[in-house]
Protein backbone atom coordinates (compact mmCIF):
# COMPACT_ATOMS: atom_id res chain seq x y z
CA UNK A 1 0.00 0.00 0.00
CA UNK A 2 1.49 3.41 -0.95
CA UNK A 3 2.14 5.50 1.95
CA UNK A 4 -0.15 8.65 1.55
CA UNK A 5 0.58 12.06 2.24
CA UNK A 6 -2.00 14.60 2.21
CA UNK A 7 -0.76 18.50 2.07
CA UNK A 8 -3.33 21.23 3.13
CA UNK A 9 -3.44 24.62 1.27
CA UNK A 10 -1.63 25.34 -1.97
CA UNK A 11 -0.43 28.86 -0.67
CA UNK A 12 3.13 29.36 -1.24
CA UNK A 13 4.02 27.05 1.82
CA UNK A 14 1.59 24.19 0.67
CA UNK A 15 2.06 24.16 -2.91
CA UNK A 16 5.93 24.16 -2.80
CA UNK A 17 5.95 21.55 0.18
CA UNK A 18 4.10 19.25 -2.38
CA UNK A 19 6.47 20.05 -5.54
CA UNK A 20 9.29 19.12 -3.42
CA UNK A 21 7.87 15.87 -2.16
CA UNK A 22 6.95 15.30 -5.61
CA UNK A 23 10.80 15.68 -6.41
CA UNK A 24 11.64 13.79 -3.79
CA UNK A 25 9.61 10.68 -3.24
CA UNK A 26 8.70 7.94 -5.92
CA UNK A 27 5.40 7.47 -7.15
CA UNK A 28 5.36 4.06 -6.98
CA UNK A 29 5.69 4.49 -3.55
CA UNK A 30 3.36 7.23 -2.62
CA UNK A 31 0.38 9.10 -3.22
CA UNK A 32 0.48 12.56 -3.05
CA UNK A 33 -2.84 14.93 -2.54
CA UNK A 34 -2.62 18.70 -2.43
CA UNK A 35 -5.99 20.24 -1.06
CA UNK A 36 -7.36 23.67 -1.78
CA UNK A 37 -10.06 25.58 -1.18
CA UNK A 38 -9.45 27.67 -4.93
CA UNK A 39 -8.70 26.10 -7.94
CA UNK A 40 -5.88 28.78 -8.90
CA UNK A 41 -2.91 29.41 -7.14
CA UNK A 42 -3.08 32.99 -5.41
CA UNK A 43 -0.05 35.14 -5.26
CA UNK A 44 -1.04 37.06 -1.97
CA UNK A 45 1.77 39.16 -2.16
CA UNK A 46 0.28 41.15 -5.22
CA UNK A 47 -3.52 41.22 -3.85
CA UNK A 48 -2.87 45.29 -3.49
CA UNK A 49 -1.84 45.29 -7.10
CA UNK A 50 -4.46 43.31 -7.33
CA UNK A 51 -7.17 45.31 -5.39
CA UNK A 52 -5.50 48.57 -7.36
CA UNK A 53 -6.93 47.26 -10.95
CA UNK A 54 -4.00 45.35 -11.83
CA UNK A 55 -4.67 41.95 -13.28
CA UNK A 56 -2.65 38.57 -11.79
CA UNK A 57 -1.95 35.66 -14.26
CA UNK A 58 -4.16 33.41 -13.97
CA UNK A 59 -2.57 29.47 -12.67
CA UNK A 60 -4.76 26.77 -12.09
CA UNK A 61 -3.47 24.06 -9.82
CA UNK A 62 -4.93 21.54 -12.33
CA UNK A 63 -2.33 22.90 -15.12
CA UNK A 64 0.42 23.33 -12.51
CA UNK A 65 0.80 19.74 -10.80
CA UNK A 66 0.00 18.05 -14.20
CA UNK A 67 2.13 15.44 -14.92
CA UNK A 68 4.03 15.96 -11.24
CA UNK A 69 2.00 12.83 -9.57
CA UNK A 70 0.50 15.50 -6.89
CA UNK A 71 -3.20 14.72 -6.91
CA UNK A 72 -4.76 18.11 -6.66
CA UNK A 73 -8.46 17.78 -4.97
CA UNK A 74 -10.34 21.42 -4.88
CA UNK A 75 -12.16 21.39 -1.31
CA UNK A 76 -12.34 23.10 1.48
CA UNK A 77 -11.10 21.78 4.72
CA UNK A 78 -13.74 21.72 7.72
CA UNK A 79 -11.49 19.68 10.42
CA UNK A 80 -9.13 17.56 11.38
CA UNK A 81 -9.10 14.28 12.94
CA UNK A 82 -5.33 13.81 14.30
CA UNK A 83 -5.92 10.69 16.08
CA UNK A 84 -7.83 9.04 13.26
CA UNK A 85 -5.38 10.43 10.47
CA UNK A 86 -8.13 11.94 8.51
CA UNK A 87 -9.52 15.62 7.25
CA UNK A 88 -12.73 16.83 6.35
CA UNK A 89 -13.63 18.74 3.11
CA UNK A 90 -16.54 19.95 1.93
CA UNK A 91 -16.36 18.97 -1.88
CA UNK A 92 -14.03 16.16 -1.65
CA UNK A 93 -15.82 14.44 1.80
CA UNK A 94 -13.03 12.84 3.74
CA UNK A 95 -9.15 11.83 3.36
CA UNK A 96 -7.15 9.64 5.13
CA UNK A 97 -3.73 10.47 5.33
CA UNK A 98 -0.15 8.88 6.59
CA UNK A 99 1.54 11.96 6.86
CA UNK A 100 0.02 15.49 6.44
CA UNK A 101 1.44 18.70 5.62
CA UNK A 102 -0.52 21.70 7.34
CA UNK A 103 -0.08 24.34 5.45
CA UNK A 104 -3.65 26.22 5.68
CA UNK A 105 -2.34 30.07 6.15
CA UNK A 106 -3.93 32.63 7.74
CA UNK A 107 -6.20 35.18 6.93
CA UNK A 108 -7.49 38.85 8.35
CA UNK A 109 -7.90 39.19 12.10
CA UNK A 110 -10.05 41.80 13.20
CA UNK A 111 -8.78 42.32 16.83
CA UNK A 112 -12.60 42.21 17.88
CA UNK A 113 -12.92 46.06 16.92
CA UNK A 114 -16.37 47.48 16.08
CA UNK A 115 -17.22 47.84 12.36
CA UNK A 116 -14.18 46.34 10.93
CA UNK A 117 -16.60 43.17 10.16
CA UNK A 118 -19.34 44.95 8.40
CA UNK A 119 -17.56 48.10 6.78
CA UNK A 120 -13.50 47.35 5.99
CA UNK A 121 -12.15 45.63 3.25
CA UNK A 122 -9.01 43.10 2.95
CA UNK A 123 -6.51 42.15 0.86
CA UNK A 124 -5.42 39.27 2.78
CA UNK A 125 -7.29 36.74 -0.08
CA UNK A 126 -8.60 36.74 -3.58
CA UNK A 127 -12.16 37.35 -3.39
CA UNK A 128 -11.75 40.34 -0.23
CA UNK A 129 -9.09 41.75 -3.15
CA UNK A 130 -11.55 42.00 -5.42
CA UNK A 131 -14.46 43.45 -3.41
CA UNK A 132 -12.15 46.20 -2.30
CA UNK A 133 -10.93 46.38 -6.65
CA UNK A 134 -14.68 47.10 -7.13
CA UNK A 135 -15.23 49.32 -4.25
CA UNK A 136 -12.53 51.64 -5.53
CA UNK A 137 -13.32 51.84 -8.80
CA UNK A 138 -16.81 53.04 -7.78
CA UNK A 139 -14.89 55.99 -5.73
CA UNK A 140 -15.09 59.13 -7.17
CA UNK A 141 -12.23 61.47 -7.42
CA UNK A 142 -11.52 63.38 -4.08
CA UNK A 143 -13.00 59.99 -2.18
CA UNK A 144 -11.42 59.13 1.25
CA UNK A 145 -9.38 55.83 1.56
CA UNK A 146 -7.81 54.90 5.14
CA UNK A 147 -5.41 52.55 5.53
CA UNK A 148 -5.37 50.68 9.09
CA UNK A 149 -1.96 49.35 9.54
CA UNK A 150 1.64 49.74 9.59
CA UNK A 151 3.20 46.94 8.73
CA UNK A 152 4.67 45.65 5.22
CA UNK A 153 1.00 44.98 4.08
CA UNK A 154 -0.70 48.56 5.14
CA UNK A 155 2.31 50.46 3.42
CA UNK A 156 1.80 48.43 0.40
CA UNK A 157 -1.50 48.89 0.19
CA UNK A 158 -1.40 52.73 0.71
CA UNK A 159 1.05 53.40 -1.54
CA UNK A 160 0.06 51.10 -4.37
CA UNK A 161 -3.32 52.27 -4.16
CA UNK A 162 -2.20 56.01 -4.07
CA UNK A 163 0.13 55.79 -7.28
CA UNK A 164 -3.32 54.26 -9.15
CA UNK A 165 -5.61 56.99 -7.78
CA UNK A 166 -3.72 59.95 -7.57
CA UNK A 167 -6.87 61.22 -7.38
CA UNK A 168 -8.23 60.32 -4.00
CA UNK A 169 -7.58 61.77 -0.48
CA UNK A 170 -5.41 58.70 0.88
CA UNK A 171 -4.09 57.89 4.29
CA UNK A 172 -2.62 55.46 6.39
CA UNK A 173 -2.91 55.13 10.26
CA UNK A 174 -0.22 53.19 12.29
CA UNK A 175 -0.29 52.66 15.83
CA UNK A 176 3.82 53.24 16.31
CA UNK A 177 5.89 55.75 13.94
CA UNK A 178 5.86 54.87 10.27
CA UNK A 179 8.00 51.91 9.43
CA UNK A 180 9.79 52.76 12.51
CA UNK A 181 11.33 49.07 12.70
CA UNK A 182 13.70 49.99 9.69
CA UNK A 183 16.98 51.38 9.45
CA UNK A 184 17.10 55.30 9.70
CA UNK A 185 17.69 55.11 5.25
CA UNK A 186 14.30 53.14 4.87
CA UNK A 187 12.67 55.21 7.20
CA UNK A 188 14.17 58.37 5.19
CA UNK A 189 13.28 56.97 2.18
CA UNK A 190 9.70 55.71 3.51
CA UNK A 191 8.61 58.89 4.22
CA UNK A 192 9.95 60.80 1.16
CA UNK A 193 7.73 58.07 -1.09
CA UNK A 194 4.49 58.59 1.36
CA UNK A 195 4.99 62.69 0.80
CA UNK A 196 5.37 61.92 -3.25
CA UNK A 197 2.33 60.26 -3.29
CA UNK A 198 0.58 62.58 -1.07
CA UNK A 199 -0.14 60.12 1.31
CA UNK A 200 -1.38 61.06 4.95
CA UNK A 201 0.15 59.43 7.92
CA UNK A 202 -1.59 59.31 11.02
CA UNK A 203 1.54 57.70 13.27
CA UNK A 204 0.73 56.45 17.19
CA UNK A 205 -2.99 56.52 16.58
CA UNK A 206 -4.72 53.09 17.29
CA UNK A 207 -8.35 52.89 15.49
CA UNK A 208 -10.96 51.59 17.67
CA UNK A 209 -13.94 51.64 15.55
CA UNK A 210 -15.10 51.62 11.75
CA UNK A 211 -18.03 53.02 10.61
CA UNK A 212 -19.67 54.21 7.50
CA UNK A 213 -17.88 56.82 6.01
CA UNK A 214 -15.22 57.01 9.03
CA UNK A 215 -12.78 55.31 11.43
CA UNK A 216 -12.45 56.39 15.37
CA UNK A 217 -9.56 56.71 16.98
CA UNK A 218 -9.01 56.14 21.00
CA UNK A 219 -9.41 59.34 22.49
CA UNK A 220 -12.88 59.93 20.49
CA UNK A 221 -11.03 61.33 17.37
CA UNK A 222 -11.90 60.38 13.90
CA UNK A 223 -10.65 60.12 10.45
CA UNK A 224 -12.51 60.55 6.94
CA UNK A 225 -12.92 57.15 5.09
CA UNK A 226 -15.24 56.29 2.68
CA UNK A 227 -12.96 53.02 2.32
CA UNK A 228 -11.51 51.68 4.90
CA UNK A 229 -9.07 49.20 4.69
CA UNK A 230 -8.17 46.91 7.34
CA UNK A 231 -4.14 45.99 7.48
CA UNK A 232 -4.05 45.49 11.43
CA UNK A 233 -2.38 41.73 11.87
CA UNK A 234 -3.58 38.35 10.68
CA UNK A 235 -4.61 35.15 11.83
CA UNK A 236 -4.23 31.39 11.55
CA UNK A 237 -7.66 29.24 10.61
CA UNK A 238 -9.06 27.71 13.85
CA UNK A 239 -9.29 24.28 12.36
CA UNK A 240 -5.70 23.32 14.20
CA UNK A 241 -7.08 24.92 17.23
CA UNK A 242 -10.30 22.87 17.37
CA UNK A 243 -7.54 19.05 16.96
CA UNK A 244 -6.02 17.56 19.81
CA UNK A 245 -2.77 19.11 18.32
CA UNK A 246 -0.48 21.43 20.49
CA UNK A 247 -1.11 24.98 19.51
CA UNK A 248 0.37 28.03 20.79
CA UNK A 249 -2.09 31.13 21.77
CA UNK A 250 -2.61 31.73 18.72
CA UNK A 251 -3.89 28.49 17.36
CA UNK A 252 -0.31 28.00 15.72
CA UNK A 253 0.82 23.93 15.33
CA UNK A 254 3.96 23.96 17.57
CA UNK A 255 6.44 22.55 15.38
CA UNK A 256 9.95 21.50 16.28
CA UNK A 257 13.06 22.31 14.01
CA UNK A 258 12.13 19.58 11.02
CA UNK A 259 8.48 21.49 10.98
CA UNK A 260 7.22 18.46 13.10
CA UNK A 261 4.09 18.63 15.44
CA UNK A 262 5.92 18.23 18.69
CA UNK A 263 2.34 16.19 19.76
CA UNK A 264 1.54 14.14 16.68
CA UNK A 265 4.90 12.50 14.73
CA UNK A 266 2.96 11.92 11.60
CA UNK A 267 1.99 16.12 11.31
CA UNK A 268 4.02 19.02 9.63
CA UNK A 269 2.99 22.17 9.63
CA UNK A 270 4.69 25.14 7.52
CA UNK A 271 3.91 28.98 6.76
CA UNK A 272 1.76 30.78 8.86
CA UNK A 273 -0.20 28.08 10.49
CA UNK A 274 3.37 27.21 12.32
CA UNK A 275 4.78 27.98 15.46
CA UNK A 276 8.06 27.11 13.85
CA UNK A 277 11.50 28.18 15.06
CA UNK A 278 14.35 28.95 12.25
CA UNK A 279 18.32 28.15 12.65
CA UNK A 280 18.73 30.94 15.16
CA UNK A 281 16.09 29.46 17.36
CA UNK A 282 13.88 32.00 16.94
CA UNK A 283 10.08 31.83 16.02
CA UNK A 284 9.85 32.14 12.25
CA UNK A 285 7.52 35.46 11.24
CA UNK A 286 4.54 34.98 9.43
CA UNK A 287 5.52 35.51 5.99
CA UNK A 288 6.27 34.09 2.35
CA UNK A 289 10.67 34.53 3.32
CA UNK A 290 9.43 31.94 6.41
CA UNK A 291 6.46 29.94 4.37
CA UNK A 292 8.52 28.77 1.43
CA UNK A 293 11.87 27.76 2.76
CA UNK A 294 9.92 26.08 5.81
CA UNK A 295 7.88 24.15 3.64
CA UNK A 296 11.38 23.14 1.46
CA UNK A 297 12.78 21.87 4.67
CA UNK A 298 9.59 19.87 5.97
CA UNK A 299 8.84 18.03 2.56
CA UNK A 300 13.42 17.21 2.86
CA UNK A 301 12.82 15.92 6.07
CA UNK A 302 9.45 13.64 4.81
CA UNK A 303 11.66 12.56 2.43
CA UNK A 304 14.86 11.34 4.52
CA UNK A 305 12.58 9.83 7.21
CA UNK A 306 10.75 7.89 4.49
CA UNK A 307 13.51 6.63 2.99
CA UNK A 308 15.68 6.05 6.30
CA UNK A 309 18.27 8.66 5.39
CA UNK A 310 20.18 11.47 7.38
CA UNK A 311 17.57 14.40 8.65
CA UNK A 312 19.06 17.45 7.20
CA UNK A 313 19.94 20.55 9.94
CA UNK A 314 16.95 23.73 9.87
CA UNK A 315 19.35 26.51 8.16
CA UNK A 316 16.69 28.90 7.96
CA UNK A 317 17.30 32.80 8.03
CA UNK A 318 16.47 35.50 6.76
CA UNK A 319 18.30 38.40 4.25
CA UNK A 320 16.16 41.23 3.94
CA UNK A 321 12.53 42.76 4.15
CA UNK A 322 11.09 44.38 0.94
CA UNK A 323 8.28 46.31 0.49
CA UNK A 324 6.98 48.16 -2.72
CA UNK A 325 5.87 51.18 -2.55
CA UNK A 326 4.18 51.56 -5.96
CA UNK A 327 5.51 49.90 -9.35
CA UNK A 328 8.62 52.41 -9.80
CA UNK A 329 9.82 52.18 -6.25
CA UNK A 330 10.42 50.52 -3.14
CA UNK A 331 12.50 49.74 0.09
CA UNK A 332 14.88 46.43 0.71
CA UNK A 333 16.16 46.54 4.18
CA UNK A 334 18.93 44.31 4.49
CA UNK A 335 18.12 42.13 8.07
CA UNK A 336 20.42 39.24 10.09
CA UNK A 337 19.79 35.75 9.57
CA UNK A 338 17.76 36.13 13.03
CA UNK A 339 15.66 39.00 11.16
CA UNK A 340 17.30 41.96 12.94
CA UNK A 341 17.50 45.18 10.91
CA UNK A 342 21.07 45.92 9.25
CA UNK A 343 21.71 49.75 8.99
CA UNK A 344 21.85 49.34 4.95
CA UNK A 345 19.20 49.47 2.78
CA UNK A 346 18.53 49.44 -1.00
CA UNK A 347 15.95 52.08 -1.74
CA UNK A 348 14.09 53.46 -4.99
CA UNK A 349 13.95 51.57 -8.27
CA UNK A 350 16.72 49.36 -7.58
CA UNK A 351 14.53 48.09 -4.76
CA UNK A 352 11.50 47.79 -6.57
CA UNK A 353 13.30 45.76 -9.34
CA UNK A 354 14.76 43.67 -6.62
CA UNK A 355 11.16 43.11 -5.03
CA UNK A 356 10.05 41.93 -8.64
CA UNK A 357 12.43 39.99 -8.94
CA UNK A 358 11.50 38.06 -5.84
CA UNK A 359 7.88 37.70 -5.99
CA UNK A 360 8.43 36.38 -9.77
CA UNK A 361 10.97 33.95 -7.97
CA UNK A 362 8.52 33.10 -5.53
CA UNK A 363 5.91 32.41 -8.35
CA UNK A 364 7.90 30.48 -10.67
CA UNK A 365 8.49 28.45 -7.64
CA UNK A 366 5.00 27.57 -7.33
CA UNK A 367 4.29 27.28 -11.23
CA UNK A 368 7.36 24.85 -11.82
CA UNK A 369 6.58 22.39 -8.83
CA UNK A 370 9.20 19.93 -10.29
CA UNK A 371 11.46 21.56 -12.54
CA UNK A 372 14.04 22.60 -9.97
CA UNK A 373 17.00 20.12 -9.48
CA UNK A 374 18.04 18.11 -8.47
CA UNK A 375 14.91 15.52 -9.03
CA UNK A 376 15.78 11.76 -6.94
CA UNK A 377 13.19 9.47 -6.85
CA UNK A 378 13.95 7.91 -3.83
CA UNK A 379 12.09 4.35 -2.74
CA UNK A 380 10.90 4.24 0.66
CA UNK A 381 11.77 1.56 3.05
CA UNK A 382 10.36 -0.70 4.74
CA UNK A 383 7.71 0.04 7.37
CA UNK A 384 9.74 -1.54 10.36
CA UNK A 385 12.71 0.51 9.65
CA UNK A 386 10.36 3.35 9.46
CA UNK A 387 9.11 2.54 13.24
CA UNK A 388 13.10 3.02 14.15
CA UNK A 389 13.25 5.95 12.24
CA UNK A 390 13.56 9.78 14.24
Amino acid sequence: MKHRIVVLGAGYAGANAAGRLARRLHPADTEITLVNAEPGFVERIRLHQLATGQDLKPRPLADVFAGTGVQVRIARVTAVDAERKTVHTEGAGEIAYDTLVYALGSTAADHGVPGVAEHAHYVAGRESALRLRARLADLAAGGTVLVVGGGLTGIEAATEIAEARPDLEVALAARGGLGDWLSEKAQSHLRTAFGRLGITVHEHTEVTGVEPGRAITAGGGEIPAEVTVWTAGFAVHPIAAATTLEVSAEGQIIVDETMRSVSHPDVYAVGDAALAPGASGSPLRMSCASGVPAAHHAADVIAARLTGRPVPPNKIGYNAQCVSLGRRDGVLQWVTPDDQVKPSAVTGKAAARMKELICRTAVWSVSHPTSMLPVRHRHLVPVEVLATAV
